[in-house]
């Protein structure tokens, strides 16, 4: 059986709590999608990690984790992140990498970086881990995929075309230091000594676990409104973030996807630029910033502060929709138990008319929140308030996604 664990809004809702949670029933875990630009925040027995390539399924020795084809791979990130991971105490984890999965190249972080000099200040917000040159690179079909480290006069030919191409950027766009063939290549090969021993048909692997009863979990990264389709596009990542998408990124067949779990912030929170019509601001922010996440609402993967909003019914809706959601995990409630009333964003008033379907970018962009709020019902101690708050807060996150049929949770 496949299950998958996805985000409803814009990222950083539990997912890798969720995965943590789910992998100690699971038999192997699979990033399908994404790379370095995210992390995935876990705490257990061993201490505090934030995971960015590795699954967050790590911890348990009896699982299989598993970089798919879908993942933008960087190998030096990803073995720093193993090695940190085993020096801190925890069990060596069984990997396996996709011979089809593409690397991120050097030359992809360094594009990144001076694209965002470039826009200055109409910049994307990027966490420069180079994953728009590498998705660029990849459907312009000169990407490298992992299989070609195994064949070196392939290997060569191909870095000497693609840096004619880049340097041809970089001399008069970017007026940056030109690219090296001999120098990329020596470092490919530093690349293929580390992945050598887990390479494998990851796609062939998995159809077999399949029919051997194994249980596998599809790890997602961000959420439904980053997805370059469907998201607040432009401000989006450069994969799909969606459940659908993991058949492609892991290499399995759809109908074998039986459950999908969204996760769901009972806030919400975002890094980068966008629309974000829950959003607010000064104190309130900041005091909601401090309670929130493990340790305050900072990016795990670039420390920036993250942007605060209430919850947003329609966001939240709309992104559980495009999941297929089968199951809501709905996340950190006990954050707002400082609170005596919870504003929630129940619709977006748009050039005067109220609607609570989720609009394309340049509405969105008009939008203003329709703020309901929820009380705590005069609870008379700190524990009971904090029991309803939870309760009532939940409730209304779940009236809003009484209308997704199928929804188990509900």
């Amino acid at each position: 059986m496949v299950k998958a664990v996805v985000g409803a809004n814009w990222g950083d809702e539990g997912k890798g709590k969720i995965t943590d949670m789910l992998a100690e029933k699971a038999d192997i875990i699979v990033r399908f999608q994404g790379g370095a630009n995210a992390g995935h925040t876990i705490v257990n027995n061993y201490g505090k990690f934030a995971l960015h390539t590795l699954p967050s399924g790590v911890f348990y020795d009896h699982t299989t984790s598993v970089i798919g084809n879908g993942v933008a791979l960087n190998i030096p990130v990803f073995f720093k992140e193993y090695n940190e991971v085993v020096s801190r105490g925890v069990p060596a984890p069984k990997i396996l990498i996709s011979e089809r999965a593409q690397m991120v190249m050097p030359y992809h972080i360094l594009f990144d970086q001076y694209e965002e000099e470039r826009l200055g200040g109409k910049s994307f917000g990027s966490t420069k881990s180079g994953i728009a040159p590498f998705y660029s690179d990849k459907y312009a079909k000169i990407g490298f995929q992992v299989s070609e480290l195994f064949d070196e006069e392939h290997l060569k030919e191909k870095l000497a075309s693609v840096c004619a191409t880049k340097n041809v950027l970089l001399e008069h766009l970017y007026h940056k230091p030109l690219l090296n063939v001999d120098e990329l290549f020596a470092e490919l090969m530093e690349y293929k000594k580390m992945v050598e021993p887990y390479v494998c048909d990851v796609s062939l692997y998995l159809w077999n676990a399949l029919k051997e009863g194994k249980e596998v979990l599809l790890e997602g990264q961000l959420g439904s409104l980053k997805d370059p389709d469907h998201g607040i596009y432009p401000m989006v990542t450069s994969s799909s973030t969606l459940a659908g998408y993991g058949a492609v990124g892991a290499g399995l067949p759809p109908y074998e996807i039986k459950q999908i779990v969204t996760v769901c912030k009972a806030y919400s929170s975002a890094v980068g630029a966008g629309a974000f019509v829950s959003e607010i601001f000064g104190d309130e922010a900041d005091e909601l910033r401090r309670r929130g996440g493990d340790g305050g609402e900072f990016g795990a993967t670039t420390g920036r502060p993250r942007r605060m909003g209430w919850f947003d019914c329609v966001a939240s809706k709309y992104g559980c929709r495009l999941q297929g959601t089968t199951d809501v995990a709905f996340t950190v409630l006990d954050v707002l138990g400082y609170l005596d009333e919870i504003p929630v964003c129940t619709g977006y008033e748009i050039d005067g008319k109220v609607t609570t379907e989720f609009p394309t970018t340049t509405l969105l962009e008009k939008a203003k929140p329709v703020l309901e709020t929820l009380r705590d019902g005069n609870a008379t101690s700190a524990e009971s308030k904090n029991m309803k708050i939870c309760r009532r807060t939940a409730e209304s996150m779940l009236s809003s996604l009484r209308n997704i049929s199928d929804s188990r949770s509900l």
